[in-house]
């Protein structure tokens, strides 16, 4: 039986017979395209790519020079640390070489793999990656020692540091050639050997590392956590040097630290109609303004160069959001018991809901270890289901004024209550346009959730009725000025508020 050798996410597999994509990637969610990196013919071996593994990412070199690529040497099956590194290079080793140093200055461009040695001695030879453009003497040969060129990952140059260490230097296939490398969502794709699988992309948040937690831009990152908190990255425009995810814009996002966009680098926009956007840098371009950088991709940044408008992509990021809002109190203490931190709790109880938490940002709880909740009883929180199939702008609009959008739980100030009605009064920011959608014909069911479009002057209360009425909305206002958004799941519960207090809601199901 035939044997074939493919890489999937990294890892070498061997497969025997033929099989087919969907037989290796069972678990994977059917929404999420991959990359399928067919081989291509080369000339000769020192055209083909190499995939080197470190514990900051990975990047992908392109041997570079007539001599035999060295990657192939048996003295790269091992891991080296790094053993020095400044703001123009990073050296990892030593290990012993042939190389004859020719005691002389060479310049480097960003991306440059150098093979030179410390003291002029070849059994003390290091890897060099150049980080920007400089003259030095590495003890290379009389060339410059050049044995490579970074084509992919080139952010991680930037991200390491003291104990970080190349863990393997594999030869890869050539994913370059886009003719025969897609995304995809069909599992029937017969498996060639030597074809690359790419099914997910990894992403590490700026200010996020084993060895401390920066909180510089911990707001901008609590909006990426939001945003990729189900594991889906949206792409919503793909052009020649970034992808972008625009499934959260038009939120206002804070600029908080303003770096060159290399690639791998994720972004938020922060300014104009995109402010909110996910940018994934596959090309390196200037610092924006606009742009605060949020993150690294560490891992499968192939799947964002092949990426199309349309595709949706399986990504993780790192950490894992720490949001205990809308949570019971024993799942709360549960979550924050595995994660290692502490909880200060204002009341005790099993039958109890966190309704706040500070610090409120995930990299904040990661910092301080502790938080402080404030709960509420069951009986103050109310579940609703929302309409987003026939109303979905004002069911957005609904979520951002009541916080639904950020939590699992959301707050209603209270404003009055008559007869049949119980009417909420949210803040309106200026700006917000709420157009007549889904507004009701005939009778309006019992316990509908409404809010007064722009056609009234009560624009944006929000209401709901505790009987069946054939003339008014929830709101008391004519058809024409109420739009349908839900319904109230536990109305029973409204009669416990009084006016002015602040009303917990929960969607239902999330």
């Amino acid at each position: 039986m035939t044997t074939i050798t493919i890489h999937l996410d990294g890892e070498e597999l061997e497969i025997e017979g033929e099989q087919r994509l969907g037989a290796i990637i069972p678990d994977r969610d059917p929404r999420c395209s991959v990359a399928v990196i067919r081989p291509v013919s080369r000339e000769s071996t020192r055209t083909s790519s190499y995939r080197i593994t470190t514990t900051r990412g990975e990047i992908t070199v392109e041997p570079a020079g007539d001599e035999e690529p060295v990657f192939n040497s048996p003295v790269f099956s091992r891991q080296y640390p790094i053993h020095w590194h400044d703001r123009y290079a990073a050296a990892f080793g030593p290990f012993s070489s042939d190389i004859r140093p020719a005691r002389v200055a060479h310049l480097y461009e960003r991306g440059d793999v150098i093979l030179g040695c410390g003291g002029y001695d070849p059994k003390r030879s290091y890897l060099i990656f150049s980080k920007m453009r400089h003259s030095a003497d590495f003890g290379a040969g009389k060339n410059g020692g050049i044995i490579g060129r970074v084509v992919s990952g080139m952010g991680v140059l930037d991200r390491w540091t003291t104990g970080d260490t190349i863990t393997r230097i594999e030869q890869v296939i050539s994913w370059a050639d886009t003719s025969r490398s897609f995304t995809t969502t069909e599992r029937d794709i017969i498996l060639e050997d030597g074809m690359e699988i790419v099914t997910r992309a990894v992403i590490t948040a700026q200010g996020f590392s084993p060895d401390g937690i920066d909180t510089t831009t911990a707001k901008s990152v609590e909006h990426l956590l939001l945003t990729l908190r189900e594991g889906l990255f949206t792409v919503s425009r793909s052009g020649s040097t970034h992808i972008v995810d625009l499934s959260r814009s038009e939120t206002d996002v804070p600029e908080e630290i303003y770096l060159p966009r290399r690639e791998g680098v994720v972004t938020v926009r922060t300014r104009g109609k995109s402010r909110g956007g996910i940018y994934l840098y596959i090309e390196d371009i200037p610092a924006s303004p606009a742009h605060t950088v949020v993150g690294q991709i560490t891992r499968g940044i192939e799947l964002a160069r092949l990426a199309r408008e349309g595709d949706f992509l399986c990504v993780t990021v790192q950490p894992e959001r720490f949001d205990l809002l809308g949570k019971t109190l024993p799942r709360a203490q549960e979550i924050a018991g595995e994660r290692e931190i502490t909880l200060t709790i204002d009341t005790p109880g099993e039958e109890r809901v966190v309704v706040d938490q500070v610090p409120s940002t995930t990299l904040e709880c990661l910092q301080t270890r502790r938080v402080e909740l404030t709960t509420v009883p069951f009986g103050k929180v109310i579940d609703i289901s929302l309409d987003d199939e026939h109303a979905p702008a004002s069911c957005e609009i609904f979520r951002k004024l009541t916080g639904l959008h950020q939590h699992r739980i959301g707050r209603l100030p209270f404003f009055f209550h008559f007869e049949d009605v119980y009417l909420f009064k949210p803040s309106i920011p200026k700006g917000v346009t709420i157009i007549p959608e889904n507004t009701p014909h005939d009778t309006v069911p019992a316990m509908t959730l409404a809010i007064t479009n722009d056609s009234r002057k009560g624009s944006g209360l929000v209401g709901v009725r505790t009987t069946d009425n054939s003339e008014f909305g929830p709101t008391s206002e004519p058809f024409d000025g109420t739009n349908i958004i839900g319904r109230i799941l536990e109305p029973e519960k409204l009669k416990d508020y009084q006016e002015k207090e602040t009303v917990f809601i929960r969607e239902a199901g999330k």
